[in-house]
C-alpha cells in the first residue's frame, strides 16, 4: 500500500509539471486551433491600475505613449487605487495628452478598480497592465490583432523576466515554462489564465467583472461561459523585472494562489466535461493539480522513507530527493544572486510550493484576500 501511494504521487507530480504538457502536445497534433490574427483597430481602453506609484507612473506613461497603436482610437484610463502618494498628481500632469485619471478614494483592491475603470470605458476591446510592466512597442497591436478572430474572447501577453544582474533568475526560468505551457494551451484549445500584468478582452467578456475574484483567471471563465477561449501570443511582450524582496514576492505568491483557489471553487462547473470538453480537462490539470503538488511532494518524501530499504530504486530516489531539497535550502539561505541555475531552480521550486502550501492553509482556514499590493523590485 505505501509503494503505491508513493508511486501514485511520483505519478500525479510528474503529470502536473510534464505529462499535462505533453498530453497537450499529442492533443494539438490531431486538433490544432490556429489564431486568425490579422490587422485589426477598434476602439480600444487601455486600463493602468495604479497603487501609490510615484516613483513609476512617469515611466509607465512614457511607455504607453510609445505604443504603436492610432492614437483617435485609443483610451487610456489610469485607475488609482487610493494611492496617497503623488500618483494622481503625476498622471493629471498628462491629462493635457488625453491620460484619463479615474481616483479612488477608499482603497478596496485591483480588481474593483479594473471593476470601475470598466464602466468608464469606451472601447469594444480592453488591455489591462499594471504600472511595473514596460511593453514592447507593438506589444498593444499584437495583442489587439487576435481579436480579428471571433473565436477568441481574452488574450494574454508572454511574460519576460529577468534578474536585475541580467542572468536568468529562478523565476525567468519558470516563466518560460509557464508560457511554453500557454502556448501549448492555445494550440488545442483555451488557456486557462492569463498574465495580469498585461492582458486583453472583448468588453463583453467583462460586463459582469467581479471585484471579488482574480481578474486575469476570471476573464478566461467569461470568455468560456460566452463560447469563446483564451489564447496566448508571444508577439505580445510584457517586461518586468525580477523582485529583489524575498518576504514581499513570497507574500505576493501566497495572495495569487489564494485568490485563485477563491475563484476555482466558486466555478466548479467548469469541470463537467460534457459541457465544456477539454477545458475540463486542462482546468484540473492546470490549476488543481498543480496546487496539489505540495501534497504529493510530503507525500512522496515519507513514504519514500518506510521502503527506503526494501530496494536500490527507493534508495537512489530517496537520496535524489533529499540532495534536491539540500539544494534548494542552501540556496535559500545564501540568497545569492551569483547562484548558479542548477541551485536557483530547486530554491525556486521548493519557495513555489510553499506559497501554495501557505496559500492553501490560510484558504481552509476561510481567509479570502480581495486587498492587492503590486510587487515593487
Amino acid at each position: 500500500m505505501i509503494e503505491k501511494l508513493f508511486l501514485g504521487s511520483i505519478l500525479l507530480i510528474f503529470w502536473a509539471y510534464f505529462g499535462y504538457p505533453l498530453s497537450l502536445y499529442i492533443l494539438g497534433v490531431f486538433k490544432k486551433k490556429v489564431v486568425k490574427k490579422a490587422p485589426f483597430s477598434p476602439v480600444v481602453t487601455l486600463l493602468i491600475t495604479a497603487y501609490n506609484e510615484e516613483k513609476r507612473i512617469k515611466e509607465k506613461l512614457d511607455n504607453t505613449f510609445a505604443l504603436e497603436y492610432p492614437r483617435e482610437k485609443l483610451q487610456i484610463l489610469v485607475a488609482s487605487d487610493g494611492s496617497t502618494d503623488r500618483t494622481n498628481a503625476i498622471v493629471k500632469d498628462y491629462e493635457k495628452n488625453g491620460i484619463e485619471l479615474l481616483a479612488i478614494e477608499d482603497r478596496r483592491g485591483k480588481e474593483n478598480a479594473q471593476k470601475e475603470a470598466i464602466k468608464r470605458a469606451k472601447g469594444d476591446v480592453l488591455v489591462f497592465t499594471d504600472v511595473a510592466t514596460q511593453l514592447t512597442p507593438e506589444a498593444l497591436k499584437e495583442i489587439v490583432s487576435n481579436f480579428a478572430d471571433p473565436s477568441v474572447g481574452c488574450v494574454s501577453s508572454e511574460d519576460h523576466v529577468k534578474g536585475k544582474d541580467g542572468k536568468p533568475s529562478g523565476e525567468g526560468l519558470y516563466v518560460r515554462y509557464e508560457m511554453w505551457l500557454r502556448r501549448l494551451e492555445s494550440n488545442v484549445n483555451s488557456l486557462v489564465g492569463l498574465s495580469g500584468s498585461f492582458f486583453a478582452a472583448r468588453k463583453d467578456v467583462c460586463r459582469d467583472f467581479s471585484d471579488e475574484m482574480q481578474s486575469d483567471f476570471r476573464t478566461v471563465l467569461n470568455s468560456m461561459k460566452f463560447g469563446l477561449r483564451g489564447v496566448s501570443d508571444p508577439k505580445a511582450v510584457g517586461y518586468y523585472l525580477d523582485v529583489s524582496d524575498e518576504k514581499r514576492e513570497f507574500d505576493r505568491k501566497v495572495r495569487t494562489v489564494l485568490r485563485g483557489l477563491t475563484v476555482f471553487f466558486r466555478n466548479l462547473k467548469f469541470l463537467n466535461a460534457f459541457r465544456y470538453g477539454v477545458f475540463s480537462y486542462q482546468y484540473f490539470c492546470h490549476k488543481f493539480l498543480r496546487w496539489s503538488v505540495p501534497l504529493m511532494l510530503a507525500i512522496t518524501f515519507f513514504s519514500n522513507l518506510f521502503v527506503v530499504g526494501k530496494a536500490l530504486p527507493f534508495l537512489v530516489l530517496f537520496i535524489g530527493q533529499f540532495g534536491f531539497y539540500a539544494l534548494a535550502v542552501w540556496g535559500w539561505k545564501k540568497r545569492s544572486t551569483s547562484a548558479k541555475v542548477m541551485i536557483k531552480i530547486p530554491t525556486y521550486f521548493l519557495t513555489v510550493n510553499a506559497s501554495i502550501l501557505v496559500a492553501w492553509w490560510r484558504y481552509l482556514k476561510g481567509q479570502r484576500l480581495l486587498m492587492w499590493t503590486p510587487s515593487r523590485g
